[in-house]
């Protein structure tokens, strides 16, 4: 890895971490990211919510029994700097995740959002077909595949799949982009309303019919 490229990855991971800390702020304050008037927002984090809250009591736990047992100051400060920081990531992930739910505009458009590490735009017009369809693979929370799909997973489960008319893109979170031209399978909390949502959006290309046109005037 090179310089610059070292730079740019330090840079990423600093825009990350101001990230999740704004979405500790508007966990807080009981606000949320990106969700404009008229967009219905859809959760996601149920699968994962009692792991998070798993891995944070367990941080905390380990943050008061070492301040027990290690007697030596300069160790014991930096032993609690690193608990506090774990415990913050782990608020942070847990904010980020809801207060940054997946969106679905009004004019049908997607946001698929995975925190403050992932946002995939799907455009209305990029759109094929929405359906529900839950599956469990094994392996990491991003999943891409030679088909042109990816699988973008909340605690090791998917439950929609978008078919996709047009090809999109999206960065991982050091910033590689990733081009995605078949489907995108994902989860939420409750992927009946969503697919319902996006299939029922009114769109520039799904409106209304058009007005009969008018009786010729009488000669």
């Amino acid at each position: 890895m090179g310089p610059a490229r070292s730079l740019d990855v330090l840079r990423r991971l600093t825009v990350l971490e101001v990230r999740g800390m704004h979405s500790l702020l508007l966990w807080v304050v009981r606000r949320r990211h990106g969700v404009a008037e008229g967009a219905r927002p859809m959760a996601y984090t149920s699968p994962q919510t009692a792991m998070l809250f798993g891995l944070l009591f367990v941080a905390v736990l380990e943050t008061v029994a070492l301040a027990v047992l290690i007697p030596w100051p300069a160790v014991h400060a930096v032993v609690l700097f690193l608990d506090v920081y774990t415990v913050l990531q782990v608020l942070a992930l847990h904010a980020a995740c809801v207060t940054r739910p997946h969106v679905v505009a009004a004019d049908g458009a997607l946001r698929i959002r995975y925190g403050h590490l992932l946002d995939l735009h799907v455009p209305a017009g990029a759109i094929r077909h929405a359906r529900v369809e839950r599956r469990f693979p094994t392996g990491k929370r991003v999943q891409e595949h030679p088909d042109g799909s990816v699988d973008l997973l909340v605690g090791a489960q998917s439950t929609v799949c978008v078919e996709l008319a047009a090809p999109v893109t999206f960065a991982r979170p050091l910033g590689r982009r990733v081009e995605v031209t078949s489907a995108v399978r994902f989860h939420a909390d409750d992927p009946q309303g969503l697919v319902a949502a996006v299939r029922g959006a009114v769109t520039p290309g799904r409106t209304a019919p058009s007005p009969l046109p008018g009786r010729p005037a009488s000669a």
